[in-house]
């Protein structure tokens, strides 16, 4: 009696006719299991950096494996917050997977097609608007540290006077008001001269209703300022959350218009966010960078970076601790 079988593995599926199912269930599982081997050279973080028309711009990708088979993941892009992928293809160290647009134009899927390289992975991206770019991606660094921090001397990173120390990213359209660090419109976003890697911060800020900024830490790792109601379920993309990838426990916003503060500590990949003297991110994992970094450099030091280009805001009371024993 002649008997058909369907045997599905990572990427196996196999018609069998008089062939014994045992023998060839085995030869798939062996080719499954063999193809997650070379998969696992591509699972984990990459920085990746995206070359668009001779301009180096920062993207990341993260790619995990789901059940025993299956490669799924995250993408930041150059823009937006981080968007889930719900299949990695991956065959022969050549792997592709698509998303869809976020806020961009264009009304396709980006396309993002990449492989495995003796330096890392390599790849293009097509967009939504049907754009093609190249990028090159690293292993993430794990950024984790070996020593409890020893912790330096407060630095006024904002003199109330003026921009001494800061510089804007275009056309500048920052002033201090009255000792008050203000962006009245959108327009460039603004970062400190000077680099940090662990640190304490503190920062008082105001934003007008319907608002929106952000402190970047490192220049990297957006924690979002918005005008978010208190009643809203806490989110990655609302007040107080690190952009795309860690919700506050609360929206301990106190509205428009009224001095607030953020008391955050960045101790490698670790993240506490205190709002208003509540704890609302304890020591948490920052994945990877969010969108608007300024780079994908995450072994590197970076600035203290405000967001000017979604809307009026205000700073004043900048303060930074830095450790000074980073390993």
């Amino acid at each position: 009696m002649r008997k058909k079988f369907f045997v599905l593995g990572l990427s196996c599926f196999i018609t069998i006719g008089t062939v014994d199912a045992t023998t060839t269930s085995s030869s798939c599982l062996s080719s499954t299991t063999q193809k997650l081997a070379d998969a696992k050279n591509l699972i984990g973080r990459w920085d990746l950096t995206i070359d668009e028309n001779g301009k180096s711009l920062p993207s990341w990708l993260e790619v995990k494996l789901s059940g025993t088979r299956t490669l799924v993941g995250y993408f930041v892009g150059t823009s937006g917050s981080a968007r889930p992928v719900a299949k990695v293809n991956f065959n022969n160290g050549n792997f592709n997977f698509t998303i869809p647009p976020q806020w961009e134009s264009g009304d396709r899927d980006f396309v993002i097609e990449g492989a495995l390289s003796e330096s890392g992975i390599q790849g293009t991206i097509t967009t939504s608007e049907g754009q093609t770019y190249h990028w090159k991606g690293v292993k993430a660094p794990d950024l984790k540290r070996a020593e409890i921090p020893t912790w330096g001397k407060p630095i006024q990173l904002f003199n109330s006077r003026d921009l001494t120390g800061w510089k804007a990213t275009g056309n500048n359209q920052w002033e201090v008001k009255n000792g008050v660090l203000t962006s009245t419109h959108s327009g460039a976003n603004l970062y400190s001269e000077q680099t940090f890697t662990d640190f304490k911060l503190h920062v008082e800020f105001k934003y007008q209703k319907n608002s929106n900024s952000g402190v970047y830490l490192r220049g990297r790792y957006e924690v979002q300022i918005e005008d978010s109601p208190n009643e809203a379920h806490p989110s990655s993309v609302l007040f107080s959350g690190i952009y795309g990838f860690l919700p506050p426990s609360e929206i301990a916003a106190l509205g428009p218009d009224r001095w607030q503060t953020y008391d955050i500590t960045l101790v490698g990949r670790m993240v506490t966010v205190v709002v208003n003297g509540r704890t609302v991110i304890n020591n948490q994992e920052i994945p990877g960078i969010t969108g608007g970094a300024i780079d994908s450099n995450e072994d590197e030091p970076g600035p203290i970076y405000f967001q000017g280009d979604h809307g009026p805001i205000e700073f004043r009371n900048i303060v930074i601790i830095p450790v000074v024993n980073t390993k």
